[in-house]
């Protein structure tokens, strides 16, 4: 699929499976830092909270995500479903990360999606409070990119 593709597949009506994948596919491109290809994935008019921020439209999208993967650096993001129905997702969600001075962190979330019927998110609600950790305690151990194959999930490493 090309990123202009009019469809972002699996589309709704979701099914488990079709969910388990479509997480998997949002945590593969957020591990990426890339904030083009992660804005790709929502409406041109989708409507974001994240936090105390409030965004709208894929240009705010990336914006935002330029400018939160200057600050937390060293970021590996986990996610997993919730709960599912046709074209709603909940996902709990982990990520590591560390600032300027090198305190490290895990920030533990909540999202709620809602996807178009093209299957590019419309709506995402996430809620997230970031525990202060010290390196040794790291979880998520990985090269930049994607989480490798048989890593551990969060319910495996009992988060």
């Amino acid at each position: 699929m090309t990123p202009n593709s009019p469809e972002r597949p699996p589309l709704p009506p979701f099914s488990f499976e079709d969910a388990v994948r479509k997480v998997r596919m949002a945590e593969d491109a957020w591990n990426t830092r890339d904030p083009q290809k992660v804005a790709l994935a929502y409406t041109p008019d989708t409507r974001w909270r994240n936090r105390d921020t409030f965004l709208n439209g894929r240009a705010e999208v990336e914006a935002f995500l330029t400018d939160k993967w200057q600050k937390e650096n060293g970021y590996r993001l986990i996610k997993e479903i919730w709960a599912h129905d046709a074209s709603r997702i909940a996902v709990r969600f982990c990520y590591e990360w560390h600032d300027t001075a090198g305190q490290w962190f895990r920030a533990h979330g909540n999202e709620n999606w809602e996807f178009s019927d093209s299957g590019h998110m419309a709506v995402r609600h996430a809620s997230i409070n970031d525990v202060p950790i010290d390196a040794q305690d790291r979880l998520f151990h990985w090269p930049h990119g994607p989480r490798p194959e048989g890593h551990p999930g969060l319910t495996e490493l009992g988060l």
